[in-house]
């Protein structure tokens, strides 16, 4: 059977199809870039301490300070946000040296923010541990569609799943902005979460599919990367100048509208209608990719005998289950690095991604420089990737990034623009990283469970991201303990990374028989043949990699 980029080499690397496939998926992508950071600023924490009665309701207003107690924060003496002094019943102005909990709410201090949802449903002192937890929520509602959207992609197909969840999480996003309680807002996210990382796992599958190999890098990288950043970007942009969470949430959640065009624009996945036997669909997308990039395609661009093969081979397709990720050992061992190197690298990402109002100086610069390296990483990943080894880009990003965060907590406490420049130059480092894993792990699994491997390291990831609003919350309280947890973790991953094969300059694996073995430091696997039968009862050779050769 010829092979999938033999067969559709006529179209050329490039393209009017393949520049609009590129252009249309990568676009996709911006909403993504905000959805998930948007909490950074609907869930920041203002300055705040109870309210008292008979005091007026600005906050610091004159008479607080003998009202309530005084705390440390960082070095910098503030009003207590949770405790207050208890009035005396028979003076209006006497107040012992006993305390009490904010008996009547709180005052927020509005220099910043109108309002966000800390402000709206008070989760600070007894309901503190409200606020992360509602990242936590998300990042289940993402370990849930990891679940769902690798099964339904691969069995339904990549562009239904990829634009029917865009439409949801547009729709949810724009739900959430009316949110009455705490607890819809969060049922709501969960849902977004879900519907966050199907259309991104759909769009990116969909597109390496529909690419060619060298279109494959630029797309992954260049292309649905830095469109993520873009994302990622413009919301500190539109923070800034909407301080109100219920307006700004609204603003955010109406672009994803304007992609529901898509639809009449962007084709399934050929390659996937292959593994499902639907050839002549197949055979319709690339004419017509062939017909837009003015080309006249072979008048029978699936011989014969390759339907023949593919008939034979392919009629089990929906047999596909997240057993078959190991079902033999080659598969095994690539999906349980790639669980262990995922659940590192977002705990990392995302812990520093939210660790940004905990640094000193103004949020939204700090998110939107944070934002920023994003670019310059992903331009240093595009550069390696085409020029350097898969098996030396991850390990060199993982154990560079972990080194300069364990370097964060050698430097004094009075350096703080080192600090700063550390604690950036590791996101940047870690977004590299976590840009080129997504591409990386494409590569490794083969076209029949794709999506599904990619949908379950995604999904375990999550244990990762789920700890990190966690790992940020920490940062409160001592400043150099997240960097080195996270250091720590990335370069015990970095060294597991160097197991993985190499897949630079190769084709796309498409069954579980083509998936490479683990290159190990001091062992090297040699195939043995077998002689089995297949379902038809005729002689096939299949490849054993048990075997090990010193």
């Amino acid at each position: 059977m010829r092979d999938y980029e033999e067969i559709v080499a006529f179209l050329g690397e490039w393209g009017p199809f393949q520049n609009l496939i590129y252009a249309l998926l990568s676009l996709s992508i911006i909403p993504n870039g905000y959805v998930g950071m948007s909490m950074v600023f609907l869930a920041d924490i203002p300055p705040h301490h109870c309210r008292v009665p008979s005091l007026n309701s600005s906050y610091g207003g004159l008479g607080y300070n003998l009202s309530i107690p005084t705390e440390e924060l960082k070095r910098v003496t503030i009003l207590s946000r949770c405790r207050r002094y208890t009035e005396q019943e028979d003076s209006d102005s006497a107040y012992r040296n006993d305390t009490e909990g904010c008996m009547d709410g709180w005052v927020f201090s509005k220099d910043r923010y109108v309002s966000t949802i800390v402000t709206e449903w008070n989760l600070v002192c007894d309901d503190a541990w409200k606020a992360p937890f509602t990242l936590t929520v998300f990042f289940l509602g993402v370990l849930a569609g990891s679940f769902c959207s690798g099964i339904v992609s691969d069995r339904y197909g990549r562009k239904p799943t990829f634009l029917i969840t865009m439409v949801l999480q547009t729709l949810v996003s724009v739900l959430q902005s009316a949110s009455s309680s705490y607890e819809m807002f969060c049922v709501l996210y969960f849902v977004a979460g879900m519907a966050y990382v199907s259309n991104y796992c759909a769009a990116f599958v969909l597109g390496s599919e529909l690419l060619s190999k060298s279109a494959r890098i630029s797309f992954g990288i260049l292309g649905v990367c830095s469109c993520f950043a873009v994302g990622y970007t413009i919301l500190p942009l539109f923070a800034y100048f909407i301080r109100d969470w219920r307006t700004l949430q609204l603003v955010l959640s109406l672009l994803g509208f304007l992609y529901i065009p898509l639809w009449w624009f962007i084709p399934e996945s050929p390659r996937w209608l292959i593994t499902q036997g639907r050839l002549q669909e197949a055979e319709a997308i690339i004419r017509a990719a062939a017909k837009k990039n003015g080309i006249t395609p072979p008048e029978d661009i699936f011989q014969q005998e390759l339907m023949n093969d593919t008939k034979t081979n392919h009629t089990t397709e929906n047999k596909y289950t997240w057993l078959d990720l190991l079902k033999t050992e080659n598969i095994r061992n690539i999906t349980i690095l790639n669980i262990i190197i995922w659940i590192s690298l977002t705990m990392s990402y995302y812990g520093l991604s939210f660790n940004t109002p905990n640094l000193d100086g103004d949020p939204y610069l700090n998110c939107l420089f944070a934002a920023s390296t994003e670019f310059a990483a992903y331009i240093f990943i595009w550069f390696t990737t085409r020029h350097a080894p898969r098996r030396f880009t991850l390990p060199f990003t993982l154990l560079l990034g972990g080194v300069v965060l364990l370097l964060i907590t050698f430097v004094p406490e009075e350096l703080n623009g080192l600090t700063l420049t550390l604690a950036m130059t590791g996101k940047l480092v870690v977004t590299g990283a976590y840009a080129f894993v997504y591409f990386y792990t494409m590569e490794l699994f083969p076209t029949v469970v794709r999506n599904m491997g990619l949908g379950v390291t995604s999904m375990a990831a999550r244990i990762g991201s789920t700890a990190s609003p966690y790992i940020a919350y920490i940062g409160t309280y001592h400043e150099t303990a997240p960097y080195i947890l996270m250091g720590s973790i990335s370069i015990a991953s970095g060294v597991l990374s160097l197991l993985l094969p190499e897949t630079k300059d190769e084709e796309l694996p498409e069954f579980l028989s083509q998936v490479k073995p683990l290159r190990w430091f001091c062992k090297e696997k040699r195939p043995l043949e077998q002689n089995t039968r297949d379902a038809n009862g005729h002689v096939q050779n299949v490849v054993d990699l048990t075997s090990e050769q010193i």
